[in-house]
């Protein structure tokens, strides 16, 4: 019952197009839930502190804030910083009366658009002339308003989030950023509209922006969740106009989809020589009796391995389930032999 009433409240954010994320458990909700009540016991989270520390898009960490948990989120991306900071940090009441005027702006030619649009002669088409002048002038109105006091940090950062996840939806895109489509598809050439996101019932938490395994040292809790890079594409190559238009800060840009320096983001879970060290450092260091790990098939470090680290630490189970993996193009155009993976929960309790 709980967790559908957490799906019901997601469902206001899929209403306003939920981004097409990479990795996103939205769909495994009940499953990555049913593992924790089982192997846990909590059934609610009064008085517990949940962590997702790989939060993306804040799917799993808003469903255990609505569940009464207080939450701390983490992500390297400052993107998914700037999100988690409004679903885990504002609850409500929020302040919604800058939306028509934000709508309302003349359009601007500012970074978006000089570097992203085609008409600026960047070369790239990631978003029509229009809409890259809407985001412009959305997000240094944003800007200028927490700079002169107008705003508050929490709207500023509801604005913000809203604004990353709209403008997504008319992104010129095969879902992520790795590359533009030539032509402009037809949700794309609708003009841009920001919607604001839904703001979550529950305790507020806390959202951080640091590498995963240095935090872990700093915090201590009772339900530690992790869903990190499951290969060897970093999530900073796929998502980094969202970087930039979270950020605002101007970056000197590369090659032809105009990529931002990520070298500082990269993560060791994407390389094969070092994820097995880095989540068996993070295991160790991990001050919560209850550990959960989202992980499929496909993923760079074997079922085995996991299982001997894990177990290495106390009791160690498994829960698993089909799933239909992320599609970022049409069907023709992937070169997979099969449409289905084996999604894992491993489990671990502590010593």
């Amino acid at each position: 019952m709980i967790l559908f009433l957490i799906k019901g409240i997601l469902k206001q954010e899929r209403k306003l197009g939920e981004m097409n994320y990479i990795g996103s458990k939205y769909s495994l909700l009940d499953f990555i839930d049913y593992g924790i009540t089982k192997v846990s016991g909590y059934k609610n989270g009064a008085g517990c502190i949940f962590a997702d520390l790989f939060a993306g898009t804040g799917v799993v960490g808003s469903a255990y804030k609505t569940k009464g948990y207080k939450v701390i989120a983490n992500d390297i991306q400052y993107y998914s910083y700037v999100l988690n900071k409004h679903y885990i940090e504002n609850i409500p009441p929020l302040n919604n009366g800058l939306l028509e005027e934000l709508n309302s702006l003349e359009p601007l030619s500012g970074f978006i658009y000089n570097n992203y649009c085609e008409g600026s002669g960047s070369g790239r088409n990631y978003f029509t002339d229009e809409n890259g002048k809407r985001c412009d002038a959305i997000r240094t109105y944003l800007e200028y308003s927490l700079s002169l006091g107008n705003i508050t940090e929490n709207e500023y950062f509801y604005y913000l989030a809203s604004l990353i996840n709209s403008i997504d939806k008319y992104a010129n895109t095969a879902s992520v950023y790795a590359a533009f489509l030539k032509h402009i598809k037809k949700t794309a050439i609708k003009d841009f509209e920001l919607s604001l996101l839904p703001v979550i019932s529950g305790k507020p938490g806390k959202v951080y922006n640091k590498d995963v395994n240095a935090l872990i040292k700093e915090i201590t809790g009772d339900v530690l969740y992790l869903d990190p890079p499951y290969n060897t594409r970093q999530y900073s190559a796929n998502y980094h106009i969202l970087e930039t238009i979270a950020k605002y800060d101007n970056p000197k840009l590369y090659g032809i989809t105009g990529l931002r320096d990520y070298k500082d983001q990269k993560s060791r879970f994407c390389s094969r020589r070092t994820a097995s060290e880095t989540f068996d450092d993070l295991i160790k260091n991990a001050d919560f009796k209850y550990i959960f790990l989202s992980y499929n098939n496909e993923g760079i470090m074997p079922v085995d391995t996991i299982g001997e680290i894990m177990s290495g630490y106390g009791k160690y189970s498994v829960f698993t389930k089909e799933y239909k993996r992320f599609k970022a193009d049409k069907d023709e155009n992937r070169k997979i032999a099969r449409d289905g993976v084996t999604e894992y929960l491993h489990c671990l309790v502590k010593k």
